[in-house]
């Protein structure tokens, strides 16, 4: 039995889902493995996303950017939980050092968690950083306006520099000489589209949008009655709702359903929503249309930005556009778009076989 450490950050779901993309192959490459999750993202996405057992530890690993929404950040809050946070606490990293001696963990996996490369310094474990930002370079946009976040800047700097391998999955935002360079890496869907959109009682030749707002949805949508409008089209909106509601074109669905999301993905002809590294890569590997929320203050934007312009189909809008639904007119073009042939390994392939090349 081979045992992983896995300290994932908790900033939004994308994180969680670049994790459980890698987890997931290298289960499938080696049948007799056990992850160790450290985080803060709810037990039931790992529940979801990962065909296998596995050890969940509820533990704060990482700050990241307090969120206000899903589009705006608090980051007064930031600094005060920076400020709260770090230093680590020593007797918290040689505890969490002894429990991963304890399940005999070779190795520690880290998605842009300080914590645990740290731990993984008190365990004598090498520690892999996987990553396409790291906080010092996050940090550095928001420099100008609170140079009291230069301080974490130079510490997380100096950590992640400590990393023993270091891999970055497209798009990379600051491109250096890593381990490993990726494609996008993702999660993978498990059923068919015929079969999903059967299950969520949907059309089989109609076209289908998809709206996601990753791990923290709005809750409120100001253009449903413009959509509802729209009766050729259909729609699914996750995070409305306590359970699975149809109200004529449109399915909406709870924050956690029973509905993979990379199924919803593959179910659909277009996806509308946030600009974030997850939803990104799935549609991206799924070939279709992606129509994007910039989050104007959010540095990785500028660079996924880029990315979608130059790989994908799709177009960019500011948060006013989309809550007014000023991309409904251009529906039709991009529904019309054929969908693009996607050729080549998923980055969670490429990290499997780096970290299983690891072994002894």
């Amino acid at each position: 039995m081979k045992t992983i450490a896995y300290f994932i950050t908790s900033h939004g779901f994308g994180h969680a889902a670049r994790a459980c993309a890698v987890m997931d192959i290298l289960r499938k490459n080696l049948v007799k493995i056990q992850f160790e999750i450290y985080t803060q993202v709810p037990p039931w996405f790992f529940q979801d996303s990962l065909q296998g057992n596995f050890n969940y530890h509820a533990l704060l690993t990482d700050i990241g950017i307090v969120q206000k929404s899903p589009l705006h950040e608090d980051l007064k809050h930031t600094l005060h939980a920076l400020d709260r946070f770090l230093p680590f606490n020593p007797s918290q990293v040689v505890r969490l050092a002894k429990q991963i001696q304890k399940n005999q963990c070779e190795l520690m996996l880290c998605d842009i968690s300080p914590l645990g490369i740290t731990v993984a310094k008190e365990a004598e474990i090498p520690a892999v950083l996987i990553e396409n930002f790291t906080w010092d370079w996050i940090y550095q946009s928001y420099l100008s306006q609170h140079p009291e976040i230069g301080k974490y800047i130079d510490f997380f700097k100096g950590l992640f520099e400590t990393a023993d391998y270091h891999i970055q999955t497209q798009p990379a935002c600051h491109p250096t000489p890593v381990d490993l360079t990726t494609p996008p890496v993702s999660r993978k869907a498990r059923l068919f589209r015929q079969q999903i959109r059967s299950k969520l009682s949907l059309p089989q030749n109609a076209p289908v949008i998809l709206i996601s707002m990753g791990g923290i949805p709005p809750g409120h949508y100001p253009f449903l009655a413009q959509i509802a409008a729209q009766q050729a089209l259909f729609f699914i909106i996750p995070g409305v709702g306590e359970s699975l509601q149809r109200h004529e074109n449109i399915v909406f669905l709870p924050h956690h359903s029973e509905f993979f999301h990379p199924d919803l993905i593959q179910a659909s002809d277009l996806v509308l929503g946030k600009l974030g590294y997850s939803t990104l890569a799935e549609t991206y590997w799924a070939g279709i249309p992606f129509g994007y929320i910039i989050r104007t203050h959010f540095r990785e934007s500028e660079i996924l930005d880029k990315f979608a312009k130059k790989e994908m189909d799709g177009f960019a809008m500011n948060e006013t556009q989309f809550n007014r639904g000023d991309w409904i007119s251009q529906l039709p073009y991009y529904l019309n778009l054929p969908s693009r042939e996607r050729f080549g390994p998923n980055g969670s392939e490429q990290i499997a076989r780096f970290i299983l090349s690891l072994s002894p």
